[in-house]
This record gives structure tokens, sequence and C-alpha cells, in this order.
């Protein structure tokens, strides 16, 4: 690639826009990863033009072979993209900043009084609600990237492996991307994306970055760059653990909270349900910052709050300063809000530097099917483990206590309605949401 390709202009879309848009995404992600990056690629390839298909899937795919939330490394990706690093700071920070702070104000009621009937009302209505926006963003997903019988098969073998024989994501994402691979060499059309087989594909050509837009400048591989972000980041997080190492010793609360969702952060492949076992294995059984009833508690309002669904880091971190008394009685929603803003700080730290670091390497190998083939098979693999995340959940909203119990009959009603109005009448997610909270309400206020 010669240097003049790198220079191009402006992408049409101002930092301004970007930022309000992303403010808003911050409060209407709901749904999980699955639906957050529907909402993305509806809005963004869809109805804004932002970002072609082609674009949006190569950086997707990149984005599920991180740890940590893909949804919001998707969002730092595009806002890289288009503007630089602040780009990427600004979407991704505010596609958590609105759930972190609905998570600390939730937490606070949830600890100081209890379960308030409206709210558990609420979370009751819009469990369904996030069924039904998880199986149909997995649909919709499905439905743009597998578009041969050999794609499919990956799909049901990732399936098959994560539900019936519990096979750990990584082992999934690895065989996956092999297979991706070998492939490329074996039959290159079977991994090879032609954008012309996507419903959106009548938006390709008038998209701002669209698939024949070249790499900005800001975007090209330079390994000396690549090392100074580096450096930089690492020493972001040392000097941020340092002062509480500092200000309260290495075995405080806060300090340990910074360490251990470091370790989350690097350690958890796979999505938020992937790290669950590892963050209660820690904060449950390891720390005592909190009680399995409140783990299950806090899974419940992350599972119904917009953000990624890891941003129940933020509900432990909170539980965890208040129950510690970090400042004293006197101070103990301050020392929850503290605790919840360390949690999330260092869970997502790594995330913009896996980001704004192996973005241009990413960025330099479209076209490339030795590369991109590798990337289909995991996104393949992928739609398989979401349908998978989409029945688990189903499986808990609508038999709470078992298979040997009695079925939820609200709930199971409520998922079909809710999966009928996004079919068929195509009612939009913040909407869905808004009418089953009201009708979660309803339900327990009649048999109160």
């Amino acid at each position: 690639m010669t240097p003049t390709e790198h220079h191009v202009p402006r992408p049409d879309v101002s930092l301004r826009e970007v930022f309000w848009y992303c403010l808003k995404l911050g409060f209407i992600s709901f749904g999980g990863p699955a639906g957050q990056i529907a909402i993305m690629h509806h809005d963004l390839v869809e109805k804004k033009g932002w970002i072609s298909e082609k674009r949006f899937l190569h950086a997707l795919n990149y984005c599920m072979l991180l740890p940590g939330p893909e949804a919001q490394q998707l969002a730092t990706y595009i806002g890289w993209l288009m503007h630089r690093t602040w780009g990427g700071v600004i979407a991704g920070s505010l596609f958590v900043l609105p759930s972190l702070l609905i998570l600390i104000v939730l937490t606070w009621i949830y600890l100081t009084y209890g379960h308030l009937q409206q709210i558990a009302g609420a979370l009751y209505g819009i469990k369904p609600a996030v069924v039904a926006i998880v199986m149909f963003a997995a649909y919709r997903i499905g439905s743009r990237v597998l578009k041969n019988r050999f794609l499919w098969l990956i799909t049901a073998s990732a399936f098959i492996a994560v539900a019936v024989f519990s096979v750990p994501f990584p082992y999934v994402v690895l065989f996956a991307a092999l297979i991706g691979y070998i492939g490329s060499r074996l039959a290159p059309a079977v991994f090879r994306n032609e954008n012309t087989h996507y419903a959106g594909a009548q938006l390709q050509n008038t998209a701002i970055i669209d698939d024949h837009t070249p790499i900005p400048a800001h975007a090209a591989f330079r390994p000396r760059h690549m090392m100074r972000l580096l450096l930089a980041g690492l020493g972001v997080w040392a000097a941020s653990l340092g002062v509480l190492a500092l200000l309260f010793g290495w075995e405080g609360i806060l300090t340990q909270m910074g360490w251990f969702f470091t370790k989350t952060a690097l350690l958890t492949f796979g999505g938020a349900y992937a790290a669950l076992p590892y963050i209660n294995e820690g904060a449950v059984q390891f720390y005592g910052w909190l009680t399995p009833t409140q783990m299950i508690d806090g899974l419940a309002l992350g599972e119904t709050t917009p953000g990624p669904l890891i941003m129940l880091v933020a509900f432990v971190g909170f539980v965890g300063g208040w129950t510690h008394q970090i400042p004293g009685v006197d101070g103990l929603f301050l020392a929850g809000a503290m605790a919840a803003i360390v949690a999330t700080f260092f869970t997502f730290l790594p995330s913009f530097l896996f980001v704004f670091i192996g973005g241009p390497i990413i960025e330099s190998t479209q076209g490339d099917l030795k590369f991109t083939a590798p990337l289909t098979g995991i996104t393949a693999a992928v739609v398989g483990v979401i349908l998978n995340l989409a029945l688990f959940f189903a499986y808990h909203v609508i038999w709470p206590k078992g298979w040997n119990e009695t079925l939820d009959v609200f709930s199971l009603i409520a998922s079909l309605l809710a999966l009928v109005a996004l079919f068929r009448f195509k009612v939009g997610i913040m909407q869905l949401i808004g009418v089953f909270a009201l009708i979660g309400i309803g339900h327990h206020m009649l048999l109160a």
C-alpha cells in the first residue's frame, strides 16, 4: 500500500455527532452483546450509512477475538476509525458511562431500600423482553453471516460444543479460526464474504466508510506508534494502581479490586457469561465482597440495564465498597461509588488498548483471505455461542427454579409476545423494554 493511499478526506461525520450518538447508545443498548451489536448495525450500517457492512463485520470479527466486552470494543473501534484516538475514547467511554451511573443508583436503592415492588416488577417484566431481543439479534447476525452450508455447520458444531459438552469458549474460537485458515487454502469461496448477498447491500456504495475507502492515515500500521501506545497504556494502568496502593495499601479493598478486575479483563474470553464463574469465585468466595444471593441479584440488574453485561463489575464493586465501609459508616454511598468506578476502570482499560494497538493491523488485512477467513470462521462459531446464550437465558427466565418445577407462564407468554413484536411488527428495542417494564409492574401490583 502506497503512502498516498493513507491520506483521505476526514469522514463527513463530526466528532459532535459521534458524541451524541454514542451517548444515546449508552442509554438504549439493552439485550447483551448480541442486542447491542444489532443496534449498532441497524443504526450505523442500515440507517446512517456511516460504515459499510463489510467494514463493520471486519471490525466485529476482530472484537470477537478479544477478551472483554465485544460490543463496547466495536463501538470504540468505529469511533477510532472515524476520529482517531479521541473518537475511540469517546465512543467506548459513553458506551459504558450511562450503565455505570444507572447501576450505581440502582445498587444504592437495592442496598438502602431492599426490593421495592415497582423495581422488582419492572425487572420481572423486562427479562422476557431481553430473551426475545437476544434471540432476535442472534437471528439477524446469523442471517448476514451464514451464507453457505459449511458456515452453518461451524455454527451448529459450536453450539453443540458449548451447550452439550461445555467446551470452553477459547477452544471454540481457536478451532473455528483453524478451520477458517485451512478453508482459505482448500475452499476459499466458502469463506469469501461477498457483500452483494447482504440485505443491506444497497447501502454499501453510499457508506461514508465503504468497502473501498482507503485506510486513514491514523489507522496505518506503524510499529513505533504501536509501541508508544502500549507503553502509555501500561503507564496509565501502573500509575492508577500505584496511587491506590499509596492511598489504601496493597491489601486495601480498592487496590485489590484494581488488581482483580485487571485479571478479569485479560483472562475472560467469551463474553460476560464466560467471566461470571471467575468473578463469582474471586469476589464471593475468595474476597467476600458480597454474598451469593447478592451476586445473583446483581446479575439480574446487569441483564436488565443498558450497557455490557460485564458491567456487573460495577455492582460487585459498589456492594464491596459499601459493606467494607471504606471511608466510614457515614460515607457508604461514596464508598460504593468509588469502588464501582475502580472496578469499571480496570475492567475496561485493556479494551481500549486492544483496539488502538490492534486496529491498524486489522485494517491492513482487509481483503487478505488468509486473515479474513479465520475471522469468518470465528464469526460463524460465535453465532452458535450466542444462540446457546439466548437459550440459557430463556431457560433461567421461564424455568427460574429448574426443569422439575412449574414453568413461569407469565414469562413464557411475555417472551413469545416480545418475539412476535420484534419479528412481525419490527418494534424498536427501547419501546419494547419500556412496554414490558410497565407490564411487569402491573403484573406485580395485581398479585400484591
